[in-house]
């Protein structure tokens, strides 16, 4: 964790990462209902987050129905095969494509089976983590965790054998029954997390995975989908969840959020769109995330929290609840972001407040000291019990 060299930003993909927020913003006043016209995804708002000219395709997932459907929505795109949507080495491992770390992410598609279907235990966000339907995401989150996998490109990766996923949840389901008793996931149902590695309203723009997923989830009586979110997409309102899918909107000071949430709908954004899906038959949660410490933060979380409880409808508060992560960073992603867009690493980097963390799955990461992270989760406790009383917190950490 020593001092890294600084590189310089690049023109090409910082300034495109920049455009005018407002553009992709579909919360104007109400968010469109079923008649009201063409879907989201189709407007020119949408276009500008996902412009795909080249789409990277597995020969089986190009041949497939979900496979052909994308292909017919992005008809001028150039199709490239590939052996494996997991290692293309012209993306992958490639450290020129820092440079057009934001253009790729807009431009480029990939298309693939998912081999490996497993549903693994969790146990905070989610009783479960479900086999993913997509990863990577157009947006360019300064603090995400998922290009720690794949380089120096993080494009969105759709899987198209959504068949076999949700045949595999299907059996996961019933095998589990019933369950017994609640915890801080839910009181009734399993919950299954379906975005880990996506963000599942971007995914939506592309594909019908997402809305396959949660009209399936509305005919399991005992289980629930679970997914947060950046992006305000209302053609996710006429998907009818009927209770059984809850979407977690991300939160954090927008200041912050104008800093490290590159291409994601404004925090005012996300919060306004909560009673519309409230109303659409989803559940409405938060997530306080991630709380990155920098001067001035407890005054910023406590007038968004304000903000929060002077516009949201009473009927959002009385099912809300929320859960307040603290940032979590790597050092491979902070040379990265020096390569396109090293202001944030003002705020991410910060070796006198973190010490290294082994991830679950083996990696190094880097969190806020000990000490430094519980009296900020203390912190957050107290803001959220002043500023919005009403705002149950699931889990902190």
């Amino acid at each position: 964790m020593g001092a890294q060299p600084r590189r310089s930003r690049p023109d090409d993909g910082h300034a495109d990462a920049l455009f005018a927020l407002e553009d992709l913003d579909p919360c104007q006043e109400r968010l469109p209902r079923a008649g009201a016209g063409p879907l989201f995804r189709d407007t020119p708002a949408a276009r500008r987050l996902l412009a795909v000219t080249e789409i990277r395709a597995e020969a089986a997932a190009a041949a497939s129905q979900r496979g052909r459907q994308i292909l017919a929505r992005f008809p001028d795109a150039r199709v490239l095969p590939v052996a494996s949507h997991w290692a293309i080495p012209d993306l992958h491992g490639n450290a020129g494509n820092v440079d057009r770390w934001v253009r790729i992410k807009r431009e480029v598609l990939v298309l693939g089976e998912k081999k490996t279907l497993t549903t693994r235990p969790n146990g905070r966000s989610a009783d479960w983590i479900a086999p993913s339907s997509a990863n990577g995401c157009a947006m360019a989150c300064a603090y995400c965790y998922v290009p720690r996998r794949k380089g120096y490109a993080n494009p969105i990766t759709v899987f198209t054998n959504i068949e076999r996923i949700l045949d595999n949840l299907s059996r996961h389901v019933a095998r589990l029954g019933p369950k017994p008793e609640g915890n801080q996931c839910d009181p009734a149902a399993w919950v299954y997390d379906i975005g880990e590695n996506s963000d599942c309203s971007v995914d939506a723009l592309i594909s019908d995975n997402v809305g396959d997923i949660i009209r399936s989830f509305a005919r399991w009586p005992s289980a629930k989908a679970s997914f947060a979110t950046k992006f305000v997409n209302p053609d996710l309102l006429l998907l009818e969840p009927k209770g059984r899918t809850r979407i977690r909107f991300s939160v954090m000071p927008q200041a912050d959020s104008k800093l490290l949430d590159i291409r994601t709908s404004p925090v005012e954004s996300r919060i306004a769109a909560a009673g519309e899906f409230l109303e659409a038959g989803y559940e409405v949660h938060f997530n306080l995330s991630p709380v990155v410490l920098r001067p001035g933060w407890e005054t910023a979380w406590a007038d968004l929290l304000r903000h929060m409880d002077d516009v949201l409808p009473t009927r959002v508060k009385n099912q809300a609840a929320a859960e307040v992560i603290m940032l979590t960073h790597n050092e491979d992603l902070h040379d990265l972001n020096l390569g396109w867009h090293p202001r944030a690493e003002d705020a991410l980097w910060r070796p006198d407040l973190q010490e290294p963390k082994r991830s679950e799955n083996g990696g190094i990461n880097v969190r806020y000291q000990r000490a430094v992270k519980y009296d900020a989760v203390d912190r957050m406790r107290a803001l959220v019990a002043r500023q919005a009383p009403w705002l149950r917190i699931r889990y902190a950490f």
